[in-house]
């Protein structure tokens, strides 16, 4: 299958391999950019664990210090990879979402051993958070990345789309933003012998008003489910 990754490109790149070990053709045409944040040093004197809802935000935060010291509580199996990567040896994997990573972090951490902090972008919704706060420990939110969506469809996806057999979807943002590109290049009607494959039910409801031959929800909130979903 000839498969659209529109992931930031360091996440596509990791799609992308993993598409190829299946035998999958991907065209990596990413509609949205990661802008990392500089600023002031991170305060993480008696922090006990970093939460990580993407591997962006992983990344994000080892930018910014060297610390390496305390537990990460990772979304999934992805942001975990990133936090290895990293340097980081405790790595506690939720496998799933921000509802999996709270009771991860429930039954791993106790909320009188200091507060907890959580590397995030500035479109995040705060979910995890809320969770954690209501069931007794101290947050502390790092903005350390935001991720503008491209306007334009990039010219990869552009001379694709019309030959693409299918496309991956990672959230909501990036399903909106090919959903606005798409209709803004024309290439609507081309949709139609597309299957898109999302990593949740509210990644895949942007893609309704473009008609694709079929919207595939991943069984399971991660990447390899979503790979699954392509058949």
């Amino acid at each position: 299958m000839r498969v659209l990754v529109t992931r930031p490109i360091d996440s596509a790149n990791e799609t992308a391999a993993l598409l190829r070990e299946r035998g999958h053709e991907p065209v990596v045409a990413p509609l949205l950019e990661v802008r990392y944040h500089d600023g002031h040093p991170l305060h993480l004197d008696g922090v006990q664990g970093l939460l990580a809802t993407s591997a962006n935000g992983l990344r994000a935060f080892a930018r910014r210090t060297s610390r390496r010291d305390f537990p990460v509580f990772a979304v999934g199996s992805q942001t975990a990879h990133a936090a290895r990567d990293a340097g980081f040896s405790d790595v506690h994997n939720a496998d799933g979402n921000a509802d999996t990573l709270a009771q991860t972090v429930q039954a791993t951490a106790k909320p009188g051993d200091g507060p907890l902090l959580h590397a995030t972008g500035a479109e995040a919704e705060g979910l995890l958070a809320a969770a954690l706060i209501a069931a007794g420990f101290t947050v502390h939110t790092e903005v350390l990345y935001d991720v503008p969506a491209a306007t334009d469809l990039p010219q990869a996806a552009r001379d694709a789309f019309p030959t693409l057999d299918a496309v991956l979807i990672f959230s909501a943002r990036s399903a909106q933003a090919l959903v606005d590109c798409v209709t803004r290049a024309g290439l609507t009607p081309a949709a139609a012998r597309i299957v898109a494959a999302a990593i949740s039910p509210a990644a895949a409801k942007p893609l309704s008003v473009l008609n694709f031959r079929e919207v595939r929800v991943a069984a399971h909130p991660n990447q390899a489910s979503v790979l699954d979903a392509l058949g």
